[in-house]
């Protein structure tokens, strides 16, 4: 249970509690700390009717004593003792706690990478080993590299104050970046991560609503989640070609499809917009390989990616076979990457070669259970099929005389 509310209500809390205290660290602080206590205390007093609100309390209990104790906290606690005996002014332009924290930990003095693996782990409810997955780097290089990015926050002594009007188009690349990155880490499991990503995605797409890719983002996480329930079939995954359409969320499908007719009408083609596209012609089968590939080709031109291209040549394999495919993924650098290695068996297989290296390297990669499961069976199944084969090629060997020869 501590682990399902730390899961889903950590980043909320940090939220709250920075606007209240107007310190991250000392937010992150508190919150950990009544974590601590509901951990120690949960056990045997019981779930409390509203953890999160126990939670948030609790954290800010912890923040105001700790204030109270420090001598240079003093000023900081009479602030916060003033917020809580004063009605809020609602002033901000972003009127979510934790997308306005998101905002606010993308500040354009950091780089992309750093603001968004930051965000990701101060309020997407991200380990850092899952934050390191998802950018296909080492968890040490990502722990490292969160770690600079709060020093850098305290020595550059960056505020953390709401982004007016002006401000928010500057940081909206980062922006996105996180919640697509929640969003993908909810895909195969976490749900409540995929819903917040969607919720987040309305909430910006009402706050900037002449923003084709914030539109393109939220049309493009519908068209995925709209899938959901025929993606898992008795608790294994199952591959998009081999899904019940039937399945599908018929409502998230129309949702999306019209924001990306929406979107081909403003005609400022961005990296989201595309992937919804690419989603959408997915969400009309049969999938109409040629203009997938022809997508991807636009995608490619605007954010050239060895990942975008591994995509590519899955829908290549469709149009001019998996001999040409395999040529393009055997090209890309993408060795830690376990789809790499997944996308490579099948070509592998659908050209009467070997896949099972391949796949033991995807393998190896894969840390998901749904996807580690199916690698697994994908396995089990060609070592049956290359024993077949080697069967079969001893029998086509073997003299069907063993005794000699005939009598003539």
């Amino acid at each position: 249970m501590i682990e399902h509310v730390f899961r889903a209500e950590y980043g909320r809390a940090v939220s709250v509690l920075t606007r209240v205290l107007g310190d991250l660290d000392l937010a992150e602080e508190a919150v950990q700390d009544a974590f601590t206590t509901a951990a120690e205390q949960w056990p045997v007093k019981g779930v409390p009717p509203a953890p999160a609100g126990w939670i948030i309390t609790t954290a800010r209990n912890r923040a105001i004593d700790k204030l109270r104790r420090d001598t240079k906290g003093r000023e900081k606690y009479a602030q916060v003792a003033l917020l809580q005996h004063e009605p809020e002014e609602e002033v901000e332009d972003v009127p979510d706690d934790r997308l306005r924290l998101i905002f606010t930990c993308c500040h354009p003095s950091l780089a992309l990478p750093a603001r968004v693996a930051l965000t990701l782990k101060l309020l997407g409810g991200l380990t850092t080993a899952e934050i390191a997955r998802a950018f296909l780097v080492p968890e040490p290089t990502m722990a490292q590299r969160i770690v600079r990015a709060k020093g850098k926050i305290r020595a550059a002594r960056i505020p953390y104050r709401v982004p007016r009007d002006a401000d928010l188009p500057e940081r909206l690349k980062a922006v996105l970046a996180v919640v697509y990155l929640i969003f993908n880490e909810g895909y195969l499991g976490r749900q409540e991560l995929e819903t917040e990503a969607i919720r987040l995605g309305r909430v910006l797409a009402g706050l900037m609503p002449d923003e084709p890719e914030v539109w393109g983002l939220l049309a493009l996480m519908l068209l995925v989640a709209s899938r959901r329930e025929a993606r898992l079939r008795d608790g294994e995954l199952v591959l998009l070609e081999d899904q019940d359409p039937r399945r599908w969320d018929a409502d998230l499908v129309a949702e999306g499809q019209e924001i990306v007719r929406r979107c081909l009408r403003w005609n400022r083609p961005g990296p989201y917009q595309i992937q919804a596209a690419i989603n959408a012609v997915h969400s009309d089968p049969p999938t109409d390989w040629h203009q997938v590939v022809a997508l991807y080709d636009q995608l490619l031109a605007i954010t050239p990616s060895p990942v975008v291209a591994l995509h590519r040549a899955v829908a290549v394999a469709e149009t001019q076979g998996p001999e040409v495919a395999l040529r393009e993924v055997e090209a890309l650098d993408l060795g830690r990457y376990h789809l790499f290695h997944a996308v490579r068996a099948d070509l592998l297989q659908r050209l009467g070669e070997d896949p099972r290296a391949a796949l033991e390297a995807a393998l190896d990669l894969a840390e998901h259970p749904a996807e580690r499961d199916l690698l697994r069976r994908r396995l089990r199944l060609a070592t049956a099929d290359q024993q077949d084969r080697a069967h079969d090629h001893e029998q086509d060997h073997q003299d069907p005389h063993p005794g000699g020869h005939a009598a003539g």
